[in-house]
Formats: structure tokens, C-alpha cells, sequence
């Protein structure tokens, strides 16, 4: 989804998949039944269908690469649940806007979900997912977001202006470290999902 005001980048795949056959693989290379999985990646599964009713097929997909499923789900729980000055909705709040400027329906949908839970403001949680900058946001959620967006940009590198700014809004260098984190790291796993072509 792109800004008001500037060309859209072009979708890294077509919205879902068209004209491809749907089938109930989590993946275009499937994914890893629990029964084939070593029993960490099991237990983790296992744990998050007891929490949430299923096993989201991000985990099925990963699985199949079991050392990539343990360094993903280790850097995103540390991304996402470790120690920072950032709410866990400021968090997913980032998640869902980087996602949608990378056209992540996928990642938008998940953790929209997450949003509207964690940050107990559906309205707002949906339209950061539909663009971050026309929402009703408080000045330093807006902050973060708009630093998220730009390491998310290609070719990014923090200016001692936009540090300055988020300064100005209370965050700390340390902030901003974990701004760049969660926005980079689902940079990454957009892309992977954009891949795999995630269901």
C-alpha cells in the first residue's frame, strides 16, 4: 500500500495468488507435519495451537528448515516480546504498518489481529493496516511508524535529524535500535512470505 502522494511499488506477487490452484499447503513448498517436526519445533507448535486454537502456517512453513524456524522464532520473540522501552502494540503497531507498505496481506491480517488485542483500539489497529498516515495517531506512535516507514525504504540509513525526532518525542536511542529491529526484521519476513507464497 503506498502513501497519499507517491507511486506505488510494484506487488511483489499478485493479491491472493491469483490464478494460481489453492490448495491446503501452508506454502508453494508446503509445509512440515507435526508429527515430522524434532520435538522443540513440535512443543512450540503444540504450545501456540493450545493458545490460540491452531498452528499458524508460518510455523508449518518453517519448520521444514528446522535451524531457520529456531534463528526466526528466536530473533522474533526477542524482536517482540524481549525487554524495550516500546509497547508490545508499539511493536505490532510496526509490524502492521511496514507489512502493508510491502503489500504482506499475510502479516497485516496476523497481526492486525494482535494490534487490535494488544493496543484495545480496533479502529485505530485497522487503519494503520490501511495507512499508517492517515490515521488518528498520538504523536508518538506517528513517530514511530514514520521511522519504521523509512527503514523500511531501500537503500535506508538513520540521519541524526530523524533520531533527533524521535527524541523529541521521548524515545531513546535504544528505541530507536528497536524501531529499526522489528521493522527490519519483518522486512525480512515479508519478503520470505512473498516467497514461500504463504497462505
Amino acid at each position: 500500500m503506498s502513501p497519499a502522494g507517491t507511486s506505488p511499488r510494484p506487488s511483489s506477487h499478485p493479491p491472493f495468488n491469483e490464478g494460481a490452484a489453492h490448495v491446503a499447503a501452508p506454502s508453494r513448498f508446503g509445509g512440515s507435519s507435526l508429527d515430522a517436526m524434532p520435538d522443540d519445533i513440535r512443543a512450540v507448535c503444540e504450545e501456540t495451537r493450545a493458545k490460540v486454537g491452531f498452528v499458524p502456517n508460518v510455523f508449518l512453513a518453517y519448520a521444514q528448515r528446522p535451524e531457520h524456524f529456531r534463528a526466526f522464532m528466536h530473533y522474533h520473540d526477542l524482536v517482540m516480546k524481549g525487554p524495550s522501552g516500546l509497547s508490545r502494540a508499539e511493536r505490532e503497531a510496526i509490524v502492521v504498518a511496514v507489512s502493508a507498505e510491502n503489500d504482506c496481506l499475510y502479516c497485516v491480517v496476523s497481526h492486525g489481529a494482535a494490534l487490535r488485542i494488544l493496543g484495545k483500539d480496533p479502529i485505530v489497529a485497522d487503519q494503520i493496516a490501511t495507512n499508517w498516515r492517515t490515521a488518528d495517531l498520538a504523536p508518538r506512535l506517528r513517530a514511530i511508524l514514520a521511522f519504521a516507514s523509512r527503514v523500511n525504504e531501500p537503500g535506508f540509513a538513520a540521519t541524526d535529524k530523524e533520531l533527533a525526532e524521535l527524541k523529541a518525542v521521548g524515545l531513546s536511542d535504544n528505541d530507536a535500535w528497536d524501531i529499526a529491529a522489528v521493522a527490519a526484521f519483518f522486512g525480512l519476513s515479508n519478503r520470505m512470505v512473498g516467497f514461500m507464497d504463504m497462505r
